[in-house]
């Protein structure tokens, strides 16, 4: 059975920092790509920061590029999201996501709301 449980989400004030975590079980986490997606009411998911595992390569949205840090670490099953200089247009339900080929899985979300 493939799980992705985030968690880190929380209340933070701008310019504040938060990391989220993912841990996948389930499936060869070295064999895929592991990403990180947010969604508020009405906006369709948008693709925040990705890694692949066997180059390490990261790619970034324009909106968070500078301030987002993606990372995984094979050994625990885990990606994180370092999220620093966070503004109130970052607040969002944040969703991991792990793909390999046609198979992707979704974890449950956690929200992150960046107000003051």
């Amino acid at each position: 059975q493939v799980q992705l449980v985030e968690s880190g989400g929380g209340l933070v004030q701008p310019g504040g920092s938060l990391r989220l975590s993912c841990v996948v079980s389930g499936v060869t986490f070295r064999a895929y790509v592991t990403m990180w997606y947010r969604q508020t009411p009405g906006k369709e998911r948008e693709m925040v920061a990705s890694i692949i595992s066997r180059s390490g390569a990261t790619n970034y949205a324009d909106s968070v590029k500078g301030r987002f840090t993606i990372s995984r670490d094979n050994a625990k099953n885990t990606v994180y999201l370092q999220m620093n200089s966070l503004k109130s247009e970052d607040t969002a339900m944040y969703y991991c996501n792990a793909k390999y080929g046609v198979q992707t899985y979704w974890g449950q979300g956690t929200q992150v709301t960046v107000s003051s």
